[in-house]
């Protein structure tokens, strides 16, 4: 970089959910004035609309299980751009300090005497809880919120089963569609009772979105789930068996 050109600013902007009406005012200014904009797979058009035009727009994929650009190849392709002075946009789906690698990308970047500024985002969970008219904590019934994804470590469902199975613990699975019927078995033998609440949300927070199941633990555990291929949050605990907070107007709703 020549001494007199001053290195760019990566900002690391959560776009929320999905939907553009979601988005942050900051996030959207951030985004209304990027340079270049390096976006995941679950970010829409519609918010990769509100780009400049001449804005450079780079697909950096990280979708669950499939194949996407290595997080090395993306430290250094936000650096380089940053570097030739530009203001880049690193836009995550959700928030970006959930499962987004946030913490990864500031501190190479930090290293590397670049400045960032992480702008939050609306998280699949709180969507989902909106959207589907249920609490995430309650009074009486939960105190805490947990949030984990469902990863499989050779070949077997992997979490911190004792506080997973906490009852007063809402339980937020990210990225679990695949591993439902499992992770409801390994639940119950935790401890959690077999009569816990469970639902299962695709595409939160989007018109699209869906509620694939609700019922029980014991009745997740034998579900066949049909999704659409959207991202797929599993919520457990009492909160899901709440009634519906009233809404305008609702989202499908397909049970198993």
């Amino acid at each position: 970089m020549p001494p007199e050109m001053k290195p760019g600013r990566v900002r690391l902007v959560g776009a929320g959910p999905g939907a553009a009406d979601l988005l942050t005012l900051r996030a959207l200014r951030a985004v209304e004035a990027a340079e270049a904009l390096l976006y995941d797979a679950l970010v829409p058009e519609e918010i990769l609309a509100l780009a400049p035009a001449a804005c450079l727009k780079i697909q950096t994929g990280k979708r669950a299980g499939r194949t996407s650009m290595a997080q090395p190849t993306i430290n250094r392709l936000m650096l380089r751009l940053a570097r030739r002075g530009l203001q880049v946009i690193r836009l995550k789906g959700g928030d970006p300090s959930i499962f987004g690698r946030v913490g990864e990308e500031a501190a190479f970047l930090q290293a590397h005497g670049i400045e960032i500024e992480v702008i939050p985002g609306v998280t699949a969970a709180c969507a989902a809880a909106a959207q589907f008219g249920f609490p995430l904590t309650h009074r009486g019934e939960a105190r805490r919120v947990v949030f984990t994804t469902a990863r499989l470590e050779a070949g077997t469902l992997s979490a911190d089963w004792a506080t997973a199975a906490d009852p007063e613990a809402t339980l937020c699975v990210y990225m679990g569609g695949a591993a439902a019927g499992e992770l409801a078995r390994r639940l119950i033998a935790a401890g959690r009772p077999a009569v816990t609440p469970a639902a299962v949300v695709e595409s939160a927070g989007r018109p699209e979105a869906r509620r694939l199941f609700a019922g029980s633990l014991a009745g997740l555990a034998e579900a066949r789930l049909a999704g659409e291929g959207g991202p797929v949050l599993i919520v457990v605990g009492e909160v899901a068996g709440l009634p519906a907070v009233q809404r305008l107007s609702g989202p499908r709703a397909v049970c198993a």
